[in-house]
């Protein structure tokens, strides 16, 4: 590889894995993702880890930021301080970009921040179209200019004319036209699309008639998961009816549409300027989402249209059209992009680099956290979730007198022979070895990385924990 190559960090918005042509979504025209793909390789064993909070964007962008796990890069383990503490970096934690800044690179942020202006501040030399934050309409984002003192008062917020996705892609641009030529370059392009509100644009629009249901839809979840009125779940009335979900998964793939235009241009721009030879472009997202599937519209689950994320790495010195199954997850990309820029991870980083063979690691299983309710843990095959009723649900959206408290309930899935996630084999007699390995693979990293839930979820196992 290229000493020092310039890198391209593209990170999408709720993007699930199985929503691209080139992981064989035949409803959505994703030409020039598909094209990325087709010039790197395909980790499509990536996912997210999940977090303490419904807001699975902002530790998932933390582990990303950092190397570290959900628990590790929050200044609030047990996400209390939501909207706070639970989404800062601790401070004391150097990010990915942070290191870059230091090794020489120019390193330039646009798009969503959802973490703490801290960590911000010192991460990036510079900035453009910044929006700090969850969500928005994408026709009125709030977006800020670049401040090196790191104050982003929400007052200061401006719009601009256009939809979100043209405008952070316009911002990209601008930056690989202006960049310092004699400088390596970390660009974080951070898009909130396909997130909603959906409101793709009218060249992108996807007629819901023509949009089939999931086979694992249903009309609603088979039981009380402790995130039933979370917001995303109550963007949708209970029951789900087929149209509500062929509309939902309509103007969720209109807005995928779009996004990989805004991918296409960046691509080419990198051509026209003569850098694609000397640039490492990563495009993956932070999380995936439901949208009927089991009866959900949201991400706050452990089902793999949730955590199951793409992950495309292409530049200098990887095959083309390579694929991976292994288990990969945030912490790996961000290892990954140091490596590449010829610098160690640091030795609390959890990942392992995905360079230069493009295999990825060889992790046995990996675990997904949700909230205090729900943990997963997943080998190559099979796949236990565990739940446990919450007393203290974090529901600030729910419609006053309801509660979703949440179920003492298992699942145990062969993903297969049931990628869908529909039979649920957790009292099959002839699975407790395999279900009592995935038990202790699970309590085993709850210890190892402090999960602040292990000795409720190691009392719900009883004896078998």
């Amino acid at each position: 590889m290229t000493v020092q190559p310039n890198i391209v960090l593209i990170v999408a918005d709720d993007l699930r894995w199985e929503s691209l042509g080139a992981t064989g979504c035949s409803a959505v025209a994703t030409p020039n993702i598909d094209r990325l793909a087709a010039r790197g390789i395909s980790f499509d064993g990536a996912h997210c880890q999940g977090g303490m909070h419904p807001a699975v964007c902002a530790p998932s962008r933390a582990s990303l930021m950092t190397g570290r796990n959900i628990f590790a890069s929050s200044e609030d383990p047990a996400g209390r301080d939501f909207g706070g503490r639970a989404f800062a970096i601790p401070s004391g934690m150097e990010t990915v970009p942070e290191r870059l800044r230091k090794a020489g690179y120019r390193t330039h942020h646009i798009g969503k921040w959802h973490n703490d202006c801290g960590s911000f501040a010192r991460s990036f030399a510079g900035a453009s179209r910044i929006m700090f934050g969850g969500m928005s309409n994408h026709d009125h984002v709030p977006l800020h200019a670049f401040d090196p003192t790191g104050r982003y008062p929400a007052h200061a917020a401006r719009t601009e004319d256009g939809l979100s996705t043209d405008l952070f892609a316009d911002a990209a641009l601008e930056f690989l036209h202006a960049r310092p030529a004699d400088q390596p370059f970390f660009l974080h392009l951070a898009f909130t699309a396909p997130h909603d509100p959906r409101t793709p644009p009218p060249r992108h629009r996807v007629d819901p008639a023509t949009v089939a249901l999931p086979a694992n839809y249903m009309p609603a979840h088979p039981f009380d998961n402790g995130e039933m009125l979370v917001r995303d779940e109550l963007l949708e009335a209970t029951p789900r009816t087929p149209d509500a979900v062929r509309r939902h998964i309509a103007d969720y793939l209109g807005m995928v549409q779009h996004l990989d235009e805004a991918v296409g241009r960046i691509c080419d721009r990198l051509d026209a300027l003569g850098l694609t030879d000397d640039t490492l472009v990563i495009f993956t997202a932070d999380h995936g989402i439901a949208l009927g599937q089991h009866g959900l519209m949201g991400k706050q689950n452990l089902y793999e249209h949730s955590t199951r994320i793409p992950l495309i790495v292409a530049g200098p010195g990887i095959d083309p059209a390579g694929r991976s199954d292994a288990l990969v997850w945030h912490a790996d990309t961000a290892v990954t992009v140091l490596s590449a820029a010829g610098l160690e991870a640091d030795g609390a980083a959890e990942g392992a680099s995905l360079l230069p063979l493009g295999g990825g690691p060889s992790r046995e299983t990996f675990v997904s956290v949700h909230c205090e309710s729900q943990r997963a843990v997943r080998d190559h095959r099979w796949k236990l979730i565990r739940y446990l009723p919450n007393a203290a649900p974090k529901l600030a959206s729910a419609p006053e007198g309801r509660t979703s408290r949440g179920s003492a309930v298992e699942q145990l899935f062969d993903l297969e022979k049931d990628p869908g996630e529909t039979v649920n084999r957790a009292s099959d007699p002839a699975l407790a070895g395999i279900r009592a390995g995935l038990i202790d693979a699970l309590l085993t990293w709850q210890e190892r990385v402090g999960d602040p839930m292990r000795q409720a979820f190691r009392a719900s196992f009883g004896s078998e924990g």
